[in-house]
C-alpha cells in the first residue's frame, strides 16, 4: 500500500525532512516495544511501507501520522510533523516560492503566458501540467497540482498580506487551456478572487500599443526585513533574482506594466466581458 506515502524529492532538504520524520516514527515504536511487523498489522499497513518511512524513502500522509500518533500513544508529537511532511512532499521549486511568499509585504506579478499560479483553479492548473511535454508521470503531476494549490493557501490569509498585484496579458484570458468551461470558471474565480482587499488584478490588453513585458514573466517580492528578490521562469528556467541591478531593472519594467493595463476596476469589467464570450 505505497501510495499512502509520498515520494521524496531529490534534494537534500525533503530528504533530510523525510529521514527525521521517519527517525521520530522509529523511536516512538522502538519505546512502545513493537517490532515492524506489528506495528504495521496496527496500523493497518503493509510491512513493507514502514520500512520505507523509517528510513526516510517515503514521505508519510497526514492520515498516517494521526494512525501512528494513536497507535503509539506519542501524544501528538507524531501528529505535529504533518506539516512537516506536506512541505516536504512538495518539488524543491515550490517549496522555495513558498517560502519567499510567506516572507513577502507585497507580492508584484505580471504573466502573459498562462494565468498566475496563485490565481489558477485546480482545474486550469492540472491542464496546465498535463500539457507539458515530454508528458509527467501521473503522480507527479498530482503533487505538483497539490503544491500550487498548497501555495494559495496564503492569497486567503485574514491577515490582508501580503498585499498582491497581478498584472495578466489579455492573451491568458482567452487561451482555452483545458477547454472553454475550464476557461469559465477560471475566468469566474480571477473575479472572485480580485474581490479581496488584498488583491489587485490587471489586465493589459492585446490592442495596447505600449507593452513593457515581452520579455515574459516576472515576480517581485518584497520581504519583511526590506529587501527584495525577483523570481524568472521561462522553459526549462527557474530563477530567483537577488543582484541590485537586475531587480531595479525588473521593478522598472513591473511598474512601466501596470501603468500601460487597464485600472483594476476597468479590468474586472474586461474580465466579465471576456467570460460572456467564453
Amino acid at each position: 500500500m505505497d501510495e499512502v506515502g509520498w515520494e521524496v524529492d531529490a534534494d537534500g532538504e525533503s530528504i533530510a525532512i523525510a529521514e527525521l520524520i521517519g527517525r521520530q516514527i522509529k523511536l516512538w515504536r522502538e519505546a512502545a516495544g513493537l517490532r515492524v511487523v506489528e506495528f504495521a498489522d496496527l496500523m493497518g499497513y503493509g510491512e513493507n511501507l514502514i520500512h520505507k518511512v523509517e528510513r526516510g524513502a517515503r514521505i508519510p500522509r497526514p492520515e498516517f501520522l494521526e494512525r501512528a500518533d494513536e497507535v503509539l500513544h506519542a501524544s501528538g508529537h507524531l501528529k505535529a510533523l504533518k506539516k512537516d511532511a506536506e512541505k516536504a512532499r512538495y518539488p524543491k521549486k515550490v517549496r522555495d516560492l513558498a517560502k519567499l511568499e510567506a516572507q513577502a509585504v507585497e507580492l508584484c506579478a505580471y504573466n502573459n503566458s498562462v494565468i498566475h499560479g496563485l490565481l489558477q483553479t485546480e482545474e486550469y492548473a492540472l491542464s496546465e501540467v498535463q500539457n507539458r511535454q515530454p508528458p509527467l508521470p501521473e503522480r507527479e503531476v498530482e503533487r505538483r497540482v497539490a503544491g500550487r494549490m498548497a501555495r494559495q493557501e496564503i492569497v486567503n490569509d485574514e491577515s490582508g498580506l501580503p498585499v498582491f498585484g497581478f498584472v495578466q496579458c489579455e492573451s491568458t484570458l482567452r487561451r482555452a487551456n483545458g477547454g472553454r468551461m475550464v476557461m469559465r470558471r477560471q475566468l469566474e474565480h480571477l473575479l472572485e478572487v480580485g474581490q479581496l482587499r488584498n488583491v489587485s488584478i490587471q489586465v493589459l490588453p492585446l490592442e495596447s500599443e505600449e507593452n513593457a513585458g515581452l520579455s515574459g514573466p516576472l515576480t517581485v517580492f518584497k520581504l519583511k526585513d526590506g529587501s527584495t528578490m525577483g523570481h524568472l521562469e521561462v522553459q526549462l528556467i527557474s530563477r530567483l533574482v537577488s543582484d541590485p541591478r537586475d531587480l531595479h531593472t525588473l521593478e522598472m519594467r513591473y511598474g512601466m506594466i501596470r501603468a500601460q493595463a487597464l485600472t483594476p476596476r476597468e479590468s474586472r469589467a474586461f474580465i466579465e466581458k471576456v467570460r460572456g464570450e467564453t
